[in-house]
């Protein structure tokens, strides 16, 4: 009796639990204080989802509204890094990591979606 309830609802079960990201910071929690006010941040991106379209990818670091562009870290697959601006007088910056990409779907063109990782916290010290 119960396999003729759940039996319906499966394949939505399946579909909505099979696709995880995850985002692995490998920034340091705080950083000496620099005359440029730019801050290296790293972060690496993994993805389930079999339809994503890994040459797709832009990723972001998202800063007080603002995007800023991250670029691959030579020979490290699925690692980004960038730089994040923290003002002269600030002592941190809340920032979190966004990554846009194309997905394949079936009969159409492909299309768009992102995901975005927790905030994190960059603390400057002096």
């Amino acid at each position: 009796m119960n396999w003729k309830i759940f039996l319906p609802l499966l394949p939505v079960l399946l579909l909505a639990g099979c696709v995880t990201s995850s985002f692995t910071r490998v920034t340091p929690l705080q950083q000496p204080r620099n005359p440029n006010n730019l801050y290296p941040v790293e972060v690496i991106f993994n993805s389930s989802q079999q339809s994503l379209r890994w040459d797709s990818l832009k990723p972001f670091v998202l800063v007080n509204g603002e995007l800023y562009p991250l670029r691959p870290v030579p020979v490290v697959q699925n690692r980004w890094e960038g730089f994040v601006p923290v003002a002269p007088t600030a002592s941190g910056v809340i920032y979190r990591f966004k990554f846009e990409y194309l997905y394949n779907t079936f009969g159409t063109e492909p299309r768009s979606s992102s995901d975005v990782s927790p905030l994190y916290n960059l603390k400057i010290v002096e």
